[in-house]
């Protein structure tokens, strides 16, 4: 591939392959049960046919990925700084990215890309505007070439020699946070259960869904299928189908840790921070830690005991809002630190390790509207509700337990709920089983919102809101006359000073 990247040029020719994969698996995804049912309910005379039509798709596939590969062109325009790339077979498109809008570059190679020697590239900017633009198949070299010039916001072309050295350099730079396979065991066992236990419902709903489907397929009585799964509960216990479900959170807890942080390492190039991680498909990110907006590492008592911690690099939002939706957001997760290790990055992102300032805690009247809205009224319509009908009058003692449970729980986050500021930082704490710093700097900020309710004028209660590229910063229920100075001096901050957002 030529390494001018003034001139338009194609992505490598192996991104036909790439492509018509691609779209044959998302054919073949959205088509599968139909397919299925075909070959079980299909006369066998006429399963030449079937496979013809198979043949026929796979044909079109490396048709329109051909016309894809000759209509996707991408440049450098040097004068105006801008990445630009023409694609669509009958619509034409044109993404115009400026290259200082753009937040980090995702080198990734998957099993199919691995195997025929390409990488894809993925570019990632900021704003309402923002576009995602991915290359799926360009070769090494070129790929650290093009981040280089992308990340840099230069696109003077350099001499093959120099990009060789640039990229044999990257890779025998040795990373200054290693996550071992041990590490990433306990962090499997020690975080994320609220995204495996979705992950578990999501697929019980799914396969509920599809049951009725299978059953047909296969001819199979719904009877005898109901009557067998019911006499299966009756064999086990509350107790062993907890311990199992728990065994099974665990382990696609585990498989999912594994698959996405395996060997996860993260090394300083130039003034990038290279992340790089993946079981079967590897991603390298680069990322300029300038364009972090919001630092957040959390911890639970679990993960406490073992000195692990888990670190959030949030940047600018990116991709268009729709229909009154937020943009998705751009988060670079690095799990299994220790307090070292976290300092140390930390320091490489903010320039120093942060220092908690002065604490305001929220006041006491945190507490009314979740023990509300969260306890007392629903537990208000289930008692109406039991006291009315017989079979759910047995079930009233789960009301007492969820209630006691809920006070805990609005509590523990009452106490949680914490802002603590300085001069260089702004340290948002909150949490209930994974406790969270959320680590800002000043003049990240792009809007403050001060509010208060009529009620709360008497009792000088109000709320603040840091508005920033990467989300909101939240702390309710605070001093209004203490927000409203911390307020003032952000501002003067922000006003003083001439340090850029990105």
């Amino acid at each position: 591939m030529n390494s001018d990247f003034s001139k338009p040029q194609r992505e490598s020719a192996f991104g036909i392959i790439v492509m018509a994969a691609h779209t044959a698996f998302k054919i073949g995804k959205a088509t599968f049960f139909f397919i299925v049912y075909a070959f079980i309910k299909m006369v066998p005379a006429y399963t030449t046919y079937a496979l013809l039509g198979i043949g026929v798709i796979i044909v079109l596939c490396i048709i329109f990925s051909y016309l894809w590969y000759l209509k996707f062109t991408f440049f450098l325009d040097k004068e105006k700084q801008e990445f630009v790339v023409n694609k669509g077979i009958l619509n034409r498109d044109q993404v115009i990215i400026q290259l200082d809008k753009i937040q980090q570059v995702n080198i990734n190679q998957n099993i199919l890309q691995k195997m025929i020697g390409v990488y894809g590239l993925k570019i990632d900017t900021a704003g309402a505007s923002g576009e995602e633009v991915s290359i799926k198949a360009i070769d090494e070299v070129s790929a650290y070439n093009l981040k280089e010039h992308l990340l840099k916001g230069k696109a003077a072309a350099i001499d093959q020699s120099d990009i060789l050295i640039e990229k044999d350099a990257l890779i025998e730079q040795i990373p200054f946070l290693k996550i071992s396979s041990w590490t990433l065991f306990k962090v499997g066992l020690t975080s994320n259960y609220g995204q495996s236990l979705t992950v578990i419902l999501v697929f019980f709903m799914y396969t509920v869904q599809e049951a009725r489907h299978i059953m047909d397929i296969f001819e199979l009585d719904k009877g005898y299928v109901k009557s067998t799964v019911l006499g299966l509960a009756t064999l086990f216990s509350v107790a062993v189908i907890v311990v199992i479900f728990l065994m099974v959170l665990l382990f696609i807890n585990l498989i999912r840790t594994f698959y996405k942080y395996f060997q996860l390492e993260v090394s300083q190039h130039k003034n990038s921070l290279l992340l790089s991680s993946g079981l079967i498909a590897k991603k390298n990110t680069l990322i300029n830690p300038n364009k972090v907006q919001i630092t957040k590492h959390s911890q639970n008592y679990f993960q406490k005991k073992l000195n692990l911690l888990n670190i959030s690099l949030k940047q600018a939002h990116f991709g268009e809002s729709k229909k009154g939706k937020e943009m998705q957001g751009n988060t670079l997760e690095i799990v299994g630190c220790d307090a070292i290790e976290r300092d140390q990055l930390l320091k490489m992102i903010l320039g120093q390790v942060p220092i908690s300032g002065k604490t305001f805690a929220p006041n006491w009247r945190f507490l009314n509207l979740p023990i509300f809205f969260k306890l007392v009224l629903p537990v208000a319509i289930f008692l109406i509700v039991a006291f009315n009908v017989q079979e759910v009058k047995p079930y009233i003692g789960f009301a007492a337990a969820y209630f006691l449970i809920g006070i805990f729980m609005i509590y523990i986050s009452y106490r949680r709920h914490r802002i603590a500021v300085d001069q260089d930082f702004i340290i948002k704490t909150s949490g209930i089983w994974d406790i969270s710093k959320e680590v800002i700097v000043p003049h990240k900020i792009q809007a403050i919102t001060a509010s208060q309710y009529p009620w709360h004028k008497s009792v000088d209660v109000g709320h603040l809101c840091l508005h920033t590229a990467a989300g909101q910063i939240r702390f309710k229920y605070g001093n209004y006359s203490e927000i409203k100075k911390l307020v003032n001096f952000w501002l003067y901050q922000l006003e003083s000073g001439n340090e850029d957002w990105m």
